[in-house]
């Protein structure tokens, strides 16, 4: 209540002070969110890698800052003033249908504000999410999230509201660049395989499902935001590929990563994307080839890339 006393833009950018504090003195986070930056732009100069680093620190302070003074800023009158949309009329198109949809973004720019614009444009989307551990904290952000129509499904009762939500032919959102642990699928992330969740592809293929992948990126030092959409896959796209649930997780994170390089210093650079490691690579072995032939039917891998993801070793990981 004492932050919302005060303007939003002067918050936010107050907020960046913050920011760079915790940079400075981030200890252990701001160690691990430096080695992944610089794993996954080796062509970027040091000193460029550093200053994309602060302004990453910053920019999650600022979103913090940003969900608090969400409701105030985004509603009916005012979203135009605030929101740019740019490449979203096949979205927009599949969205006013009237049925299922899927729909992936990363922890990148503000995702607390795409899912929030979204049911302020009238479409009753339905978002997977962690409940967080503090129940006040938790009830709190939910207020906030669901205050105009969107609905979040928890981790508890996820399969079940999943499905019903798919009936109902309304949107099901994902934040979908959450390590998966040692189950998860492998597929490649800035140069590296990453453990992701099968979640989304097997529901995809299991109802016909097309996949939007999309973001709200911050423009300006504001609470200005950019809507976009990176990629749509289409169910006739997958259904072509001899194993459709790698091509489509595969190609989803590609598209997770291609918005990202948009503006890498709107990424959660701390978190652990690659925490879990293939088996082949903890033991220390090549990469088995079956795993090299469903990398090398991906229409967009080359030799470059795949050089890299042969790469990597345990070490790189510890």
């Amino acid at each position: 209540m004492l932050l919302t006393m005060f303007d939003a833009d002067a918050n936010v950018r107050s907020s960046r002070v913050i920011g760079r504090g915790i940079y400075r003195w981030g200890g252990r986070r701001t160690s691990r969110a430096r080695a992944n930056l610089q794993r996954s732009f080796p062509e970027f100069a040091p000193h460029k890698r550093e200053q994309v680093l602060r302004a990453s620190f910053e920019h999650f302070t600022q979103l913090v800052l940003e969900v608090i003074h969400t409701p105030r800023i985004i509603h009916p009158d005012t979203w135009s003033r605030r929101v740019s949309i740019t490449h979203m009329g096949q979205a927009i198109q599949l969205l006013n249908t009237g049925r299922p949809v899927l729909m992936v973004t990363g922890h990148l720019g503000n995702w607390e504000v795409l899912g929030y614009l979204l049911a302020v444009l009238g479409y009753h989307v339905h978002a997977i999410a962690r409940p967080i551990d503090n129940p006040l904290i938790n009830q709190w952000l939910l207020g906030i999230r669901e205050k105009r129509g969107m609905e979040i499904i928890t981790k508890w009762d996820a399969t079940e509201r999943m499905m019903q939500v798919i009936d109902a032919g309304e949107p099901l959102a994902f934040i979908a660049d959450q390590n998966a642990g040692e189950r998860g699928l492998f597929v490649p992330f800035f140069g590296r395989m990453a453990s992701t969740y099968k979640s989304v592809g097997l529901l995809a293929i299991r109802r016909e499902l097309p996949i939007i992948c999309g973001y709200a990126h911050r423009v300006g030092p504001d609470c200005r935001y950019e809507l976009g959409t990176q990629d749509i896959i289409y169910p006739h796209q997958w259904q072509e590929q001899d194993d459709p649930l790698y091509y489509i997780t595969a190609r989803y994170m590609r598209a997770i990563e291609n918005m990202v390089r948009l503006r890498p210093a709107q990424y959660l650079w701390m978190h652990r994307r690659w925490k879990s490691r293939p088996r082949w690579e903890k033991a220390g072995k090549p990469m088995p080839a079956n795993v090299i032939r469903q990398l090398e039917a991906l229409p967009w891998m080359d030799q470059p890339q795949m050089d890299r993801l042969l790469a990597p070793t345990v070490a790189e990981f510890a």
